[in-house]
């Protein structure tokens, strides 16, 4: 298979560029061939607001590189992975010109919220969803804060949605769970276009067996991201259990003024891949206390593959990866009494945790590996390439004759 990935990378890495990078490095370990264009937000300060705001809506120029790059090479599919905010779904039209088939991972809900998170104020938000204009967001500035740079966003989103884009120049879209699928479903997109493939870890880090004995958050250090619940429910818990918090981001100050009061907590900052993944085969249990509907919560497989359970908020996605009590636990969201509950429970049954961290393991061998992912990928291509070739029959039917619609 000969693939054309295209991904605009975030200021901040984070789960996409993760997901992106392991997706190309699993294709071509495999034999497929790919090719990768990708772009950086860090050029956005330098093009000036105005500019990225029309490239927001129709990139020309992101249109003319892939079609340049179709043109050179035979592709069997261009594979969008985020096209938000410099490429823009004018890269669609690049292939459907040239005949490729595009698929479409849906792995924020960008397209149906313009902050992505539905999540506004402190609490899930669905005021956007199913609106073609989504003033609610404008008026909140929901993205950045901004409400023109959010009312850029809406208007690339009313755009697309009335020029038919997001429904006929997509042939397949990718989500990572069926709650994700059902949130775009219920915003109108097209069901049968919707494939559900999970993320997946590679290499395979090996199972750990615990003996840190530690409490693990792993990820960005913002308020969506459930930290208050945790610190929250930390000075509930009163047991003296040692707590490690792995990442940056804009509550590092709130999260170092806490470890600095609890000596049992410990922020590491930023850590590398591996050395994330050494932090998780040592940990007891991986706690994700996220407020937001996370569209599926790679961190939550990575701990799997750790052979560590995972103590997560019932909401969305990781109310679909974390089953309890095989491979961890669940508490209500936003809930610092609820959570440390279910922190007790882990401390106080051992033997349950060395069960579950069996089940975690297994579980990450079922679902989440290299090879059964690689697998669903390239017959999600395939799918594409079907629907592809039927949209193309349709339109060059001859004048007069019966469209599929009227049959």
């Amino acid at each position: 298979m000969n693939v054309l990935m295209l991904h605009n990378r975030y200021q901040q890495r984070g789960g996409e560029d993760e997901s992106f990078e392991s997706e190309v490095r699993m294709l071509r370990d495999q034999g497929h061939a790919v090719e990768t264009i990708v772009v950086d937000n860090d050029r956005i300060e330098a093009r000036g607001k105005i500019a990225v705001a029309v490239q927001t809506l129709w990139s020309k120029p992101s249109q003319r590189l892939v079609d340049q790059a179709l043109s050179e090479r035979a592709f069997d599919v261009l594979h969008v992975q985020n096209f938000f905010p410099l490429l823009s779904p004018s890269v669609y039209y690049a292939a459907r010109k040239r005949g490729v088939a595009v698929v479409q991972t849906l792995r924020n809900y960008r397209l149906l919220c313009p902050n992505a998170y539905f999540y506004r104020d402190g609490q899930v938000c669905e005021d956007c969803l199913r609106k073609l204009v989504q003033y609610p967001g404008i008026r909140h500035g929901c993205y950045r804060g901004d409400r023109l740079a959010t009312a850029t966003v809406a208007a690339m989103n009313a755009f697309h949605s009335l020029k038919g884009t997001w429904r006929h120049a997509v042939d397949l879209y990718i989500a990572l769970t069926e709650f994700v699928r059902q949130k775009f479903v219920a915003a109108g997109f097209p069901q049968e276009k919707i494939l559900v493939k999970s993320n997946f870890v590679y290499p395979d880090p090996g199972c750990g067996d615990g003996a840190g004995g530690y409490a693990l958050f792993v990820g960005r250090l913002s308020p969506e991201k459930g930290l208050d619940t945790l610190m929250a429910a930390w000075r509930l818990l009163g047991r003296g259990w040692k707590l490690k918090i792995v990442g940056d981001g804009p509550m590092a100050k709130e999260v170092q003024a806490f470890c600095a009061t609890h000596g049992e907590a410990e922020w590491l900052g930023p850590q590398s891949r591996p050395q994330a993944a050494a932090l998780m085969a040592n940990a007891r249990v991986l706690v994700m206390p996220s407020r937001w509907y996370e569209t599926f919560g790679r961190v939550a497989i990575e701990s799997f593959a750790a052979g560590t359970p995972v103590i997560a908020s019932r909401l969305g996605a990781m109310a679909e990866i974390c089953h309890e009590p095989q491979t961890g636990l669940l508490f209500e969201p936003g809930n610092a009494r609820d959570l440390a509950k279910k922190l007790r429970w882990v401390l106080d049954h051992p033997e349950n945790v060395i069960a579950m961290r069996a089940s975690a393991r297994r579980t990450y061998e079922a679902r989440f590996t290299m090879r059964e992912n690689c697998r669903a990928l390239i017959l999600a291509y395939e799918t594409a390439q079907r629907v592809a070739r039927g949209a193309k029959a349709a339109l060059e039917l001859p004048p007069g004759a019966v469209q599929p619609e009227q049959l």
